[in-house]
């Protein structure tokens, strides 16, 4: 059978000692045949040093960063970030952006966490500007810039932009200004609904909505020790959703799991883990997540797959998992 959705794949920063072992890992990704290569920033390296290095190295993938936060880069850096990767890579690069969480933006970026998701659409707009006028002038309600002309010539083809958003006018948000969505913790269902209210917003902003690149990060463990790969994907889930900032546990929550959430908060008040993992019941796992056995593994990501307006699954390992387990479980994948 053909697969009719792209396989893309994150890195883990942590795993690498240096942005030359993560350039190894994605040329490794590209045998194997993934079609897109991307890893998260956080409070980590400068990520768009790390992708130059990785683009450097390789030749067809695709690569993205999950995901730049509007508060950590002003609109124009982020503009000519991503004109510059789309340089180096040979027109390979996607921008990822999302409206980031309380915790990044104030105890890293030392901003304070305003209306993100107007923070968000107008950084949107002015990176936009860049791309069509080659300066940034723009004047919203967050930002007044009266704009300097890009030093460079702007590609007819800039790279486009992905909005990583979990809510109804957030996703809205997405499918009306970004050229793709990359949601997170979503089960079949949700994913379903919530694919809805992108293509509301395609339509608000008089877009095609199958021009929109809808790629889902499922978190993945793929061994055949299953209790084992259960065991681990579980914890790391449980935690995104009660240590990872609001919006991951209140999306849960409104999936059909408000007790279960509500659970794992508690738990994480007492900075029990053990009790956060257990209290994430095994329906809620199997929902969430493909974590079990190779086969049930990539059963599970043919689900998500079969989803109208899904273009691809984003395969995000879990941690505990050791290098080994992850590069079985890109093997395990690779082969859709």
């Amino acid at each position: 059978m053909t697969r009719e959705f792209d396989i893309d794949v994150i890195a883990s920063t942590p795993d690498h000692d240096t942005p030359g072992s993560v350039a190894d890992l994605a040329v490794h990704a590209e045998g194997l045949g993934f079609d897109r290569f991307s890893m998260g920033e956080a409070t980590g390296w400068n990520l768009a040093t790390v992708l130059a290095v990785v683009a450097d190295r390789t030749e067809e993938i695709g690569l993205s960063d999950d995901v730049f936060s509007p508060f950590g880069r002003s609109p124009a850096m982020l503009a000519q970030t991503a004109l510059t990767l789309h340089d180096v890579s040979g027109g390979r690069f996607r921008l990822g952006l999302g409206p980031s969480s309380p915790a990044i933006t104030e105890r890293w970026h030392g901003q304070p966490f305003e209306r993100p998701l107007r923070r968000l659409r107008e950084t949107v707009d002015v990176i936009r500007a860049v791309y069509e006028n080659g300066n940034p002038e723009y004047h919203g309600e967050i930002f007044d810039i009266d704009g300097l002309n890009y030093d460079r010539s702007v590609p007819e083809d800039p790279p486009a932009i992905d909005l990583a958003t979990l809510g109804p006018k957030a996703t809205e948000l997405a499918g009306r200004f970004a050229d793709g969505w990359v949601p997170q913790l979503f089960t079949v269902d949700a994913l379903e609904e919530r694919l809805e209210d992108l293509r509301r917003g395609a339509e608000l902003g008089d877009r095609d909505p199958g021009e929109l690149r809808t790629a889902l990060i499922v978190r993945t463990f793929a061994d055949e020790d299953r209790e084992h790969a259960r065991r681990t994907a579980r914890s790391m889930v449980a935690f995104l959703i009660g240590a990872y900032g609001p919006y991951y546990g209140d999306s849960v929550a409104e999936q059909g799991y408000p007790g279960m959430v509500e659970e794992i908060r508690e738990a994480w008040s007492e900075r029990d883990t053990a009790a956060m993992a257990e209290a994430l019941t095994d329906e809620a796992l199997d929902d969430l997540a493909a974590a079990g056995t190779p086969e049930e593994v990539r059963g599970r990501l043919r689900e998500y797959g079969e989803v109208d307006g899904l273009d691809a699954v984003r395969v995000g390992f879990v941690s505990g998992m050791t290098i080994e387990e992850k590069r079985n479980t890109m093997r395990a994948v690779a082969d859709l």
